[in-house]
């Protein structure tokens, strides 16, 4: 075997049905489109969701819910990550500055420190907010938390 007599398995490949091409194609003069309608135009493309006319199902199902306007979004930022950052960055200052640094936020976000593990150092902690057992847990170790 060599590149020269490489072909496809026997059966995989077909030609394509020829439309358009007259009374002798076995297609007839609509070539399958049948008759008139924009279907049967050239160019007519139909739109995604169309169902023939019938009213589209995203159409069909009511809408629900609603997005409040005013919500604000916080990243969450918890102790154990804290934590982490003291062991093995010795940082003991916590701000926003120091958060994007070490990628766990960006420019633009708030973040909310939350009580999720357990936190040894002594730490400083400037942030958008606080849980309440975060911040227990902040001050038992001997830290400060002070919102932004």
């Amino acid at each position: 075997m060599d590149l020269s007599n490489l072909k496809p398995a026997e059966g995989s490949v077909k030609k394509g049905k020829r439309i358009g091409r007259g009374q002798g194609s076995g297609r007839g003069g609509t070539s399958t489109r049948g008759h008139k309608g924009a279907q049967s135009r050239s160019g007519y493309s139909r739109k995604r969701g169309f169902e023939g006319g019938q009213m589209p199902l995203q159409r069909r199902i009511p809408k629900g819910g609603f997005k409040n306007i005013n919500r604000v979004e916080y990243t969450s930022i918890n102790l154990d990550i804290l934590q982490t950052l003291f062991d093995t960055k010795g940082i003991s200052s916590i701000d926003k500055e120091t958060l994007i640094k070490n990628n766990l936020i960006s420019k633009t976000e708030l973040f909310k420190i939350l009580g999720r593990g357990t936190l040894s150092a002594k730490l400083t902690v400037k942030a958008n907010g606080f849980s309440s057992s975060a911040k227990t847990a902040i001050e038992a170790a001997g830290g400060t938390c002070e919102v932004i």
